[in-house]
């Protein structure tokens, strides 16, 4: 990236659940080095303990401009999310 680039750099939230999208592929356009999108909270299956059950879920995305990132980064920066959103309390 050149310098020009990486001054004022963002990352952006986007919550296009609320209308009802269930995923969102962002596109990053500079300053931005990121865009994390959430998509509608809805009830699908899932294994908890070896035990089928219904809970809600999210899908959240990242898109990433690798000459600022790369992915090993972005899963770190999702495995973190996913564990404040199971563990409310520690936000």
């Amino acid at each position: 990236m050149r310098a020009t680039e990486m001054t004022e750099a963002t990352i952006t939230v986007t919550n296009l659940g609320d209308l009802g999208v269930e995923l969102v592929h962002g596109i990053v356009h500079p300053p931005q080095v990121a865009l994390v999108g959430f998509g509608k909270i809805l009830d699908r299956p899932w294994a908890v303990d070896g035990l089928l059950g219904v809970r809600p879920l999210v899908t959240v995305t990242l898109a990433a401009d690798h000459r600022a990132t790369d992915g090993f980064t972005g899963a770190r920066f999702l495995a973190v999310v996913e564990r404040l959103l199971n563990h409310p309390e520690e936000l």
